[in-house]
């Protein structure tokens, strides 16, 4: 498993981190007992600081959707509320309302927007069937 880093992004890298893994543990791409790339693996694979890293994990760790395991690392916590689609639309939201914003600063007609968010998704989806 590795983390999609955009060191370039505004958005801290431990909040991406942090965000990540909510999403695939909603999504059941991560399901209970999985484990997560230990910290110095992710630090060097994105060459960035460990503490980076060790933060995000201790806030999955305190809201309870991390667990530490001796030996292992960090693995998802078995006790996981099931996501509602409600749950998977409020974390997709923002982004979109972001998308939303900057298509009508650009002066991008909603239907050319919707046709180029589908192009993404089916882009992503192709990307990933081939890693």
């Amino acid at each position: 498993m590795n983390f999609d880093i955009a060191p370039t992004s505004p958005i801290p890298i431990y909040r991406q981190i942090v965000e990540q893994v909510r999403r695939l543990a909603a999504s059941g791409q991560l399901m209970p007992g999985d484990e997560l790339p230990s910290v110095r693996a992710v630090a060097q694979h994105h060459a960035i600081n460990p503490m980076t890293v060790s933060k995000a994990y201790s806030l999955l760790e305190a809201e309870g959707l991390l667990a530490r395991r001796r030996g292992l690392g960090m693995v998802i916590a078995d006790a996981q509320p099931a996501s509602t689609p409600q749950d998977k639309a409020a974390m997709l939201q923002p982004a979109l309302q972001a998308a939303a914003q900057m298509a009508r600063q650009l002066g991008i007609a909603p239907a050319d927007a919707l046709k180029l968010f589908e192009q993404c998704i089916n882009t992503s989806s192709a990307k990933e069937h081939h890693d």
